[in-house]
């Protein structure tokens, strides 16, 4: 990550006010995992999720956000994203384009991702929650922002999402 800047928790909180989308944000123990997450994370509600960081052999990235219970075949994922296979990207590979650790992915993260290398695809199911939780790009943090607003977000960023058909991502 040398040699680029990427915003900071406070940076994001300050573009998601010049976007006029409110958010609301909580500290905790730091969260690597959907599981640490929903033993440590008490009662917040919402909807919460998981985000993948996806490349395939082409190196095309993706980052997908589901419901955190979404069960994810990642031969049927590859399908619907119109790509071959697909692995997981390094956490080098995410630190330099979405610029922050695992345990921390995001899709405020897109914000780092000034040259539009990364594609976003988001869980339909996900959108009917709201608020929707996501650690703004630290893991001992998270904000709740509206679907909508998130929708906003990804469009200002240059992130336009797509969105996926989620009960057909399970084998």
């Amino acid at each position: 990550m040398a040699g680029k800047s990427h915003y900071s928790p406070d940076q994001l909180f300050a573009l998601l006010d010049r976007l006029s989308i409110a958010h609301r944000t909580i500290d905790h123990e730091p969260l690597f995992t959907v599981a640490d997450a929903m033993q440590l994370r008490g009662s917040i509600p919402g909807g919460n999720s998981k985000s993948l960081f996806l490349k395939n052999k082409k190196n095309q990235m993706w980052l997908v956000v589901v419901t955190e219970d979404q069960e994810i075949d990642l031969g049927v994922l590859a399908d619907s994203l119109g790509s071959k296979r697909l692995s997981f990207g390094s956490p080098d590979r995410l630190g330099q384009y979405l610029g922050v650790i695992p345990g921390a992915v995001t899709p405020f993260a897109v914000v780092n991702d000034d040259k539009r290398e990364v594609a976003v695809a988001l869980g339909r199911s996900l959108l009917l929650h709201d608020p929707l939780n996501f650690h703004p790009l630290v893991n001992y943090r998270t904000t709740a922002i509206a679907a909508a607003d998130l929708l906003r977000f990804l469009t200002a960023t240059h992130h336009e999402p797509m969105i996926l058909d989620d009960s057909r991502l399970r084998g």
